[in-house]
């Protein structure tokens, strides 16, 4: 239980840290274009913690689900050079405009406080200061600043994957050993007495021993001594291992077996009567340990492209994929292993890979760092996602702005001014209720139907 709880603390604590990471990358340029930032908080909710240095409050909130900058100023007045009208306090005030009293609709009140809201951070003198004022360019690296700290965070984490602890394939090691000799087509998973005891049983291999070379050639991986042993059948090989960090040289005689036909996928091939089809090989009767394989510096940069490529698909199908979820969460239906999944099931998984005392150390290092590297990439590519309130939505009217600028200036007609974002409001209330809706269902399933990344 103490490991179970280490785990999920771990990625709890780096969970924290990428998102505090995240909002530092929105932080440090806005302070440097000069905008005023009054707050700097991880997390929603309650404030746990908070110091005010200069001009800007840090602090930790209770729910550690996020986290965010406030900037003086995000949305600009209705008119340029003009003040924000008061607002409403609610969906149910009124307003009084030209004598008359109106009832503003629900979305008009939205806007109107947001506008307000907006006004109300920007103090005297401090006009110039404001977000909004900032050029176009400014305001889109201040928005990218979030998730490329977030891409940087996942180039790092998976560097020292893959360059540190490798990725799990077949090594030289043997992992198994058969005992006996037993032809594709048998329905028999155990050996008996009378069967023939396997070549490399025979010959003294054991589970451990890490092959160096056969027949003088050298391996360097477990498909090297595949191939040989294939071509080998009925020919003694002089097979050198390592035992206990001395090494051993033993003589194995593949034996001619039938085997089944796998295409590249490992899916065994079928003629076209749909039988199964099988060659005759030679056989020693071993099987690979899996180990962690350090890999090259060339091998991060696309490890990080396929993890992107993976969450845009997945966001691409994100309805399809919520519905799954649901059918799975209320009914009979299995969760995705590749599906989304919450901060919730994330921890889950983290705990439940911390106390699998069949996994080695090193190995549960580099699953909790393969989860976090996971993390970022996916909160890279979600905020990326051009719809406001997130950072892709802020790019995209900072974008829009300066699409219209410039054709007033090429058809030489008066600068449009600010876009008006705030208009972007009940659009944006939406995004928030069913992203809350979404987390909600998969915190939901990840309780009640969780994956099972152990089959």
């Amino acid at each position: 239980m103490l490991l179970y709880i280490l785990g999920v603390l771990i990625v709890v604590v780096g969970l924290a840290l990428s998102i505090g990471l995240h909002e530092i990358g929105h932080l440090l340029p806005a302070k440097l274009f000069g905008v005023k930032v009054t707050q700097y908080m991880i997390g929603f909710g309650p404030t746990l913690w908070s110091r005010r240095k200069g001009e800007t409050e840090y602090g930790v909130k209770a729910i550690p689900l996020g986290g965010y900058i406030a900037m003086i100023g995000m949305f600009p007045p209705a008119k340029e050079g003009g003040r924000v009208q008061a607002s409403s306090t609610g969906f149910f005030n009124q307003l009084v405009q030209e004598g008359e009293q109106k009832k503003p609709s629900a979305m008009a009140t939205m806007v109107d406080d947001a506008r307000q809201s907006s006004a109300d951070t920007i103090g005297e003198g401090e006009d110039h200061r404001a977000f909004y004022r900032l050029p176009v360019f400014k305001r889109v690296i201040i928005m990218l600043g979030g998730p490329t700290m977030n891409l940087l965070i996942a180039v790092v984490l998976f560097t020292v994957l893959l360059m540190g602890f490798g990725t799990a394939q077949n090594g030289t090691t043997v992992g198994s050993v058969s005992e006996c000799v037993l032809p594709a087509s048998s329905t028999r998973q155990t050996c008996d007495p009378a069967d023939e005891k396997a070549p490399g049983a025979a010959a003294g291999l054991k589970p451990g021993d890490r092959l160096i070379s056969m027949n003088g050639t050298p391996l360097d991986s477990w498909d090297q001594s595949t191939e040989i042993i294939r071509e080998s059948p009925g020919a003694p090989l002089a097979v050198v291992v390592e035992r206990d960090g001395s090494e051993l040289t033993l003589t194995i005689t593949p034996k001619l077996t039938e085997r089944y036909v796998t295409d590249a996928a490992g899916q065994v091939e079928e003629d076209a009567a749909g039988e199964p089809v099988t060659q005759e090989v030679g056989f020693v009767g071993i099987g690979a340990m899996r180990e962690l394989v350090p890999q090259p510096a060339t091998a991060v940069l696309p490890a990080v492209g396929e993890n992107i490529n993976a969450v845009v698909h997945m966001i691409a199908n994100l309805p399809q994929r919520m519905i799954d979820i649901a059918t799975a969460a209320f009914g009979q239906g299995e969760r995705d292993p590749n599906g989304p999944i919450s901060v919730v099931g994330v921890g889950r998984v983290a705990g439940e890979i911390a106390s699998i005392d069949a996994i080695p150390v090193d190995s549960k290092i580099a699953s909790m760092l393969g989860l976090l590297a996971s993390l970022n990439v996916a909160l890279f590519v979600f905020n990326l996602v051009p719809l406001m309130p997130l950072d892709g939505g802020h790019v995209a009217g900072a974008l829009w702005e300066g699409l219209r600028r410039q054709i007033a200036k090429l058809f030489k007609r008066p600068d449009p001014g600010p876009v008006d974002t705030a208009k972007l409001m009940p659009l944006t209330f939406a995004v928030v209720v069913v992203l809350g809706a979404m987390s909600l269902l998969l915190i939901y399933a990840d309780i009640v139907k969780p994956i099972n990344i152990f089959g």
